[in-house]
């Protein structure tokens, strides 16, 4: 299988996110090396816009054979069409169509080799049409809610009666995509432009390894994660 990493360069919460380090590596190069490590992926490319990104994208490892078009780098550009993209430049590059394939967010650093093939080897066993990592969501839906400009509770009266204050053991547990692991079709992504159907099955990971980098303060706690996971002082 194909996995495909996008990494544009315009992020605007932590710039030069992609690159930026972490345990002593570019923040990219962890999931590059994961992919590389799995014995289920056959390729590693990233699809970036960015020419220092490439640079060490292929420093890592991976293929980079194509620059991503302006048009598919914007803050308004859509992740089905990068990720058709990719899938065509390759189809068209071998002459053999992607049907399946997967993508990994560069975000998820703690994501490692292991995941990536159980995740492989579930979305085989379930017959999937596409898979997806999903974590535990840190608390019940029914605690949410949203403010007015002068800052009271608009929908305090959200759920069920009184799920807003339960206690939290009396509530379902719900699960959230964690941004680790996508495995896509291309033909339910060309023609309904979704990654989810009646056959979508989710790969569970733990919170410990779901951190997903959007904010400066996830760095230090991705990095505080990945030093207890590979045993660094």
């Amino acid at each position: 299988m194909i996995a495909f990493i996008p990494a544009r360069g315009g992020s605007k919460g932590v710039p030069g996110k992609n690159i930026k380090e972490i345990c002593g590596k570019p923040l990219i190069a962890h999931t590059i090396q994961a992919a590389l490590k799995a014995d289920k992926i056959d390729r590693v490319i990233v699809t970036t816009d960015d020419e220092d990104i490439a640079r060490v994208a292929r420093e890592a490892g991976a293929e980079v054979p194509f620059m991503r078009p302006a048009e598919l780098a914007s803050d308004t550009a859509s992740a089905v069409d990068v990720y058709l993209h990719a899938a065509e430049f390759v189809a068209n590059e071998t002459g053999k169509p992607v049907e399946k394939f997967m993508v990994l967010l560069p975000t998820a650093p703690l994501r490692d080799e292991n995941n990536i093939n159980e995740a492989i080897e579930q979305f085989e066993h379930d017959g999937a049409t596409t898979l997806i990592s999903f974590t535990e969501a840190e608390c019940p839906v029914g605690w949410y809610h949203t403010m007015d400009e002068q800052g009271r509770i608009k929908n305090a009266g959200f759920g069920a009666k009184g799920s807003n204050v339960a206690n939290r053991q009396t509530n379902a547990t719900y699960y959230i995509p964690n941004g680790a692991i996508y495995i896509l079709d291309y033909k339910l992504l060309k023609e309904q432009r979704t990654y989810y159907c009646d056959n979508t099955y989710a790969y569970i990971m733990s919170r410990a390894d779901s951190i997903d980098i959007d904010y400066p303060i996830d760095f230090e706690i991705a990095e505080f994660m990945m030093k207890k996971k590979l045993g660094i002082n």
